[in-house]
């Protein structure tokens, strides 16, 4: 059975949806950068997710081809994250800002690929795609203590649990520690195109101290 990062380490992936303290190892991603609208129809958000999967599945694919990745192990494709700010923006994000929405797009990647197998994949998967994905980067991110909540529903409620967050992360004596290298994260276990708005189930963290 393939390896599934949600199921294995579900204190990341399918926290409860009452706010709690976590500490967040290092990981290493696969991203792309941008700013702009994520719900504008072929924007530079909508095309990162492209560049990111056809980089994810060349990954999990080396299997099927003649190059062979040390310790490589069947797994399912993590799920699509986002770390977000704005400029000006210190308690989160304004939904109503949307343009001004700065983002980076990624997806884990298994302990087992190194920056060299990047390098690989990126090459590998110009050549089969015959498109440009000089875009995405190899990133890693240590985001150390958190605080997250599983928020049920549209993108746009997200205030109502962002605001649960902060209310009881100050009762448990912690403050908020956003800035220019610790973001508002979203984990997105679900598909907003297969999926009503109300059943939308998305892991929000924030950085704390």
């Amino acid at each position: 059975m393939a390896f599934d990062f949600k199921k294995e380490y579900k204190e990341f992936y399918m926290p409860k949806n009452t706010p709690t303290i976590i500490l967040v190892p290092k990981m290493n991603y696969i991203a792309v950068r941008g700013k702009g609208d994520p719900n504008a129809e072929n924007g530079k958000y909508k095309q990162s997710i492209g560049l990111l999967y056809g980089v994810a599945f060349t990954i999990k694919m080396s299997k099927m081809g003649d190059h062979r990745i040390e310790g490589y192990f069947d797994y399912v494709v993590p799920p699509l994250e986002g770390f977000w700010k704005q400029e000006g923006i210190s308690q989160g994000i304004d939904y109503s800002r949307k343009e001004d929405l700065e983002f980076i797009s990624a997806i884990r990647l298994p302990d087992f690929v190194t920056r060299a197998e990047f390098d690989w994949a990126i090459d590998e998967a110009e050549k089969k795609k015959k498109a440009d994905f000089s875009k995405v980067e190899y990133l890693t991110v240590d985001e150390g203590l958190c605080v997250q909540c599983m928020h049920i529903g549209s993108y746009d409620d997200e205030p109502k649990t962002v605001a649960l967050m902060h209310e009881f992360m100050t009762s448990q004596g912690y403050s908020l520690d956003i800035g220019e290298k610790r973001l508002h994260h979203e984990i997105y276990l679900g598909d907003p195109r297969k999926c009503a708005p109300e059943k939308l189930r998305t892991v929000v963290r924030h950085p704390i101290k």
